[in-house]
């Protein structure tokens, strides 16, 4: 079906990302024969409309950054994915789909290195003005620490409305594929994420953020917990 036919309300949400639509409809090229691809991407893309019918419609549509390549409405578009393509999809597929949009962008900031304080107090400013845009959706509710040049950066989100839709839909089980890309991103610009919890599985999502050479993360190793969630002691 073509995406402009999809009946959703325009005014309040958005379609999945052109990215996400290619990463979507390559893994289910990887499953299924040329014969039923189309008629599986049709169902992936029915099941997105059925998701969009009975959310939230306050999350800024076009306006909302965090409704671009990656972000909620993608991960709405994998989730859709993974509940019509269960029977032939994995943890780590759903983990790298979310990969491919995320680190492609971390990927062209190679050259930033966090264990230099000009870069890390660089980030903390793109964090607070993260936060500034957070604060006119309300869809991800951010805290920022005061920044303190000899610790780590330290921000949370008490609320993620991907983790919130996971909830209400019952797919809490596959968050960690799409929360862990957090950990991948920071490596690539020569820093280290230290987590805890997640929105998902707790009341918060934590965020701190070191050099990939601190001495912080000495204290803190890091594990897969029995869920699937990266995270640390």
């Amino acid at each position: 079906m073509k995406d402009s036919r999809l009946p959703f309300d325009r005014t309040c949400h958005v379609l999945y990302s052109k990215p996400c639509k290619k990463e979507i409809q390559r893994v289910i090229a990887f499953h299924y024969p040329p014969e039923q691809r189309e008629a599986v991407w049709e169902r992936v893309q029915l099941q997105y409309v059925e998701f969009l019918k009975d959310w939230r419609t306050d999350l800024g549509g076009r306006k909302n950054f965090h409704n671009g390549a990656g972000g909620t409405y993608d991960c709405i578009a994998i989730l859709s994915y993974y509940v019509a393509c269960k029977a032939v999809t994995s943890f780590r597929e759903i983990e790298e789909m979310e990969e491919n949009l995320i680190l492609p962008s971390f990927r062209r900031l190679r050259f930033v290195d966090c264990n230099k304080p000009f870069w890390r107090r660089l980030m903390y400013m793109a964090f607070t003005s993260a936060k500034a845009r957070c604060d006119r959706w309300h869809d991800y509710e951010m805290a920022v620490a005061p920044y303190e040049k000899e610790k780590p950066i330290y921000y949370e989100f008490t609320a993620c409305p991907t983790a919130e839709f996971a909830i209400k839909h019952g797919l809490t089980d596959i968050m960690p594929a799409l929360c862990n890309v957090d950990f991948a991103s920071m490596e690539l610009i020569h820093a280290r994420l230290v987590r805890t919890t997640t929105c998902a599985n707790g009341n918060k999502c934590d965020y701190t953020i070191c050099g990939d050479r601190d001495e912080y993360l000495k204290a803190h190793p890091e594990y897969r917990d029995e869920e699937g969630y990266r995270r640390n002691r």
